[in-house]
């Protein structure tokens, strides 16, 4: 029977990753601490309480998701920014960026009666235009347990180089059975789903996921978390989330206002009343970066 590899949070990062590329996932038990998980559900419940079951087969009929976590969670902010999370996502997305943002942030609540969902690649948001590279990297935090019984998640290990149209067998599937607290780390390729939640009790996942700087988010964190907002931010924080060039020329604007108020160019942190790079496409640095890639020099 497959079955996904447990780490301990401080375990090496390099056979962290070496087991997530092998898998597609892992699970790092025990990340969270129970002041952190008390606090998360205690700044969520009301949001999570107030948002509406899914209306179709994907999302979950008997299924809540609750997103814009950013502005309406400290906590969740502490996970978002989590240094063990945010190491593995430099050795598994740099090879493809010159930065990496945040993808998504979405509370899944799977209530009693709830289906299976289909197994599927989370990478397919952008269709299935980047089976070349691996664009993402994700993760579930448990705020339940995570059972057989209430719908852990479905995983089907080594899965990351099957084409689209391979279907998993029923060996071929694991479920990600762990404590409250611990985290699922996948890529965007490896095949899961929810599970089917048989249990008297939801099953509530948090859902993390980062991509490469240059794709389009799923969750559109300028709206979710707008200026007024993510100007409180650190400013590690705002770029993390968005507020930053996706690479050389790539995410610039231009200041509405009266000619000679504002300069010409400038980056998405200028709207953070930040000025740096203003008049500029980007840094030295992503200027030299894409000059590398392209002539190899």
């Amino acid at each position: 029977m497959v079955q996904l590899q447990h780490f301990a949070a401080d375990a090496d990062k390099a056979i962290i990753l070496d087991a997530i590329r092998a898998d597609g996932a892992v699970i790092l038990d025990d990340v969270m601490s129970a002041e952190q998980l008390r606090k998360l559900l205690s700044e969520t419940e009301a949001y999570m309480e107030n948002t509406g079951n899914g209306n179709d087969d994907f999302v979950g009929h008997l299924t809540t998701r609750t997103g814009g976590l950013v502005s309406r969670s400290p906590t969740c902010r502490e996970l978002i920014a989590n240094r063990t999370i945010l190491d593995l996502c430099d050795g598994f997305l740099l090879d493809y960026c010159e930065r990496y943002q945040l993808h998504l942030t979405q509370i899944i609540r799977l209530r009693p009666g709830q289906t299976a969902q289909i197994i599927h690649r989370d990478k397919w948001a952008w269709g299935t235009h980047l089976s070349h590279l691996e664009p993402q990297l994700n993760t579930i935090w448990a705020l339940s347990d995570f059972t057989e019984e209430n719908g852990a998640t479905q995983v089907v290990p080594g899965s990351s180089d099957w084409p689209d149209d391979r279907e998993a067998k029923p060996e071929e599937i694991c479920q990600a059975t762990m404590r409250a607290g611990s985290v699922l780390v996948y890529t965007g390729s490896v095949f899961h789903g929810g599970g089917e939640n048989a249990s008297q009790g939801d099953r509530i996942g948090l859902n993390l996921t980062y991509a490469l700087g240059w794709l389009r988010q799923e969750e559109n964190q300028y709206l979710s978390t707008p200026p007024e907002l993510a100007q409180h931010l650190s400013p590690q924080f705002q770029d993390l989330i968005g507020y930053a060039m996706g690479q050389y020329a790539l995410g610039y604007y231009t200041p509405p206002g009266a000619p000679g108020e504002h300069p010409e160019v400038v980056p998405p942190s200028y709207a953070l009343g930040r000025s740096d790079f203003a008049d500029a496409l980007g840094s030295p640095e992503d200027l030299a970066a894409l000059t590398k890639e392209a002539t190899g020099k």
